[in-house]
């Protein structure tokens, strides 16, 4: 009988929220987890949000940190598109279950990190630019990517810039019993989405394609010209971040494992970067807890084995997001409304509804 190893101890680089969600994870099975950082990183802004999953939400509170006091749960999703005005594209839920929850990025940071403090597994630390701290650790996991190892070992990847920016903010409005439709609409611009978060407050994102955009346009006032839901009482500050995909080739090197942006990034439209990386997290803390129960060391083969069972998936799902890009580009581009009454033809069909919700809700299974 294997005998099962006393002590695996995991380094973190990076300390933003994929950091603290993978560090939690693992401390809960009993690994020691010291998170490196090269200085003190920011909070996440507290215009930020983001979409999990309801598959996701559940994995969240069985196994890292029950956040059900911090999300809020949205029901149904209307697409809309300037092509067809308001006349619904697509539509998924039924008001009785949950699609997904979305929760500000923020509230999420500190509660991992208030709960990580409490455990005697987890440690911070300043990651010093060198080498000789891997030694120490039976894996490293490198979510950091504007540290030497990332420029060394981890800079051949495949990007696609959008020649788009995503402008993000949250708006206060009037009262709403049960908040709880997110909506989307492609504009001419690009798409945006307005997403509830509480009765009173509403995440807005909005992708806008450079080429539809002209500088003296004020975003203020394009969300108030797409919003036809919420008396606004006031929009605040608005962030906004250059858009482009990602997907790294080689997802490890020797015992180096690299982790969250640094393996996909995608376009905003569908609100699924966080929640690829949390299914990357599940299989992660799959295979090292199978490894630990069987006594099996922590090594190279941990990235060569994750990346045997993710990447594929990882690469199509990424694909298949930037084809609905593609797709809503295409439409974007033309004042004909053929391609967004096809859609609105298909969205009709249950078993497809069905399917596309479970994607969204589980990503790629086979």
């Amino acid at each position: 009988m294997l005998l099962k190893l006393k002590i695996m101890k995991v380094c973190i680089l990076g300390s933003g929220l994929t950091s603290l969600t993978l560090a939690k994870a693992l401390v809960k099975e009993n690994i020691y987890v010291d998170i490196l950082e090269i200085k003190q990183t920011h909070k996440p802004d507290e215009s930020r949000t983001i979409g999990i999953s309801k598959s996701n939400v559940d994995f969240f509170n069985n196994n890292i940190v029950n956040i059900n006091k911090i999300i809020w749960n949205i029901k149904k999703i209307e697409i809309f598109s300037d092509n067809l005005k308001k006349e619904k594209l697509l539509k998924f839920g039924d008001n009785t279950n949950e699609l997904f929850s979305i929760i500000k990025n923020l509230k999420l940071y500190n509660l991992l990190e208030k709960s990580l403090s409490k455990s005697k597994y987890f440690k911070k630390k300043i990651f010093k630019n060198n080498l000789d701290f891997i030694k120490k650790y039976n894996l490293v996991i490198n979510t950091d990517n504007l540290n030497f190892i990332t420029k060394k070992y981890f800079s051949k990847k495949i990007i696609k810039k959008y020649n788009s920016s995503a402008y993000t903010t949250i708006i206060d409005h009037h009262k709403i019993e049960n908040n709880n439709l997110a909506t989307q609409i492609f504009t001419k611009r690009g798409p945006i989405a307005f997403l509830p978060i509480s009765d009173v407050q509403t995440s807005v994102v909005y992708s806008i394609h450079n080429s539809g955009y002209k500088k003296d346009e004020n975003i203020y006032n394009l969300i108030n010209f797409y919003n036809f839901k919420y008396k606004i009482k006031k929009i605040k500050t608005i962030k906004s971040f250059e858009l482009y995909s990602l997907n790294l080739k080689s997802y490890f090197h020797k015992n180096i494992l690299a982790f969250g942006d640094l393996l996909h990034r995608i376009h905003p439209l569908a609100g699924q970067g966080f929640n690829m990386t949390i299914r990357d997290i599940k299989l992660l803390t799959d295979l090292i807890k199978t490894r630990n129960n069987l006594g099996l060391p922590l090594d190279s083969s941990v990235g060569l084995e994750f990346q045997k069972k993710i990447k594929h998936k990882n690469y199509i799902f990424s694909n298949t997001v930037d084809f609905v890009h593609e797709f809503f580009n295409l439409e974007r581009k033309t004042n004909s409304i053929y391609l967004s009454k096809s859609v609105q033809f298909l969205g009709k069909n249950q078993l497809i509804n069905k399917f596309l919700t479970k994607i969204a809700d589980q990503g790629i299974t086979f």
